[in-house]
């Protein structure tokens, strides 16, 4: 069980997703837990690229600056320790291919500025949000270490994607777009049920944002 703290720390990230991960896919992930594991380090490493790409390619938003300076730390400091945990546990790297998720959210990225990099803030709030629910459901399910390591990432986790949306309101603002509130409102709408149909739909390649397993669907 999972103590009051996790249950009060995590209803506004289930309140932000559109869906909970479906039951079929957490039975996957217990009996394919290397390959989650691989994926996971993927997804962070992955994770602090964006955030260091973002970083230069807007260098004139200072406080995204500052913000995305700490989460490249801390995505990669959790890139270190799962790969600690696999070494730890005998399990060696491995190349996998990515799933549909990230090209399925990016699809749906509009073509021009300042809303480019607004829906960019927005759809990895929505990325952040759903590693922190799935290391929830996930943390008593599996082993005892990979459960405490799971409990220790949602605080970070649960921080990284309120940081992207205040980002995207600033930018928003910054930006002096007619009514930025109603336009961030309107995106993280449109974007949820996109990331809700990508977590329910059925999917052939299992991964750690993937969706049904095919053989469950």
């Amino acid at each position: 069980m999972l103590n009051q703290k996790y249950v009060d720390l995590m209803q506004p990230v289930v309140g932000f997703l559109g869906c909970k991960t479906p039951q079929a896919w957490l039975d996957e992930a217990v009996n394919n837990l290397d390959l989650l594991m691989q994926d996971h380090a993927n997804c962070e490493k992955k994770a602090a690229g964006t955030a260091m790409n973002l970083m230069f390619r807007y260098s004139f938003f200072t406080d995204l600056q500052v913000k995305l300076a700490q989460l490249v730390r801390e995505e990669m400091l959790h890139y270190e320790q799962v790969l600690e945990l696999m070494t730890k546990r005998g399990q060696q790297w491995q190349s996998i291919s990515a799933g549909r998720y990230a090209g399925g959210l990016r699809k749906e990225v509009r073509t021009y500025e300042p809303e480019a990099l607004i829906d960019i803030l927005i759809i990895g709030a929505f990325v952040e949000a759903r590693s922190c629910e799935r290391f929830y459901a996930l943390s008593p399910l599996v082993d005892e270490e990979l459960g405490r390591y799971y409990k220790y990432l949602l605080k970070s986790e649960s921080r990284h994607y309120e940081d992207y949306l205040t980002l995207a309101l600033d930018v928003a603002k910054t930006a002096k777009l007619k009514n930025p509130e109603e336009d961030i409102e309107n995106r993280i709408e449109h974007i949820r049920e996109v990331e809700k149909n990508l977590i329910l739909s059925p999917d052939d390649l299992f991964r750690f944002h993937s969706g049904v397993p095919v053989k469950a669907a």
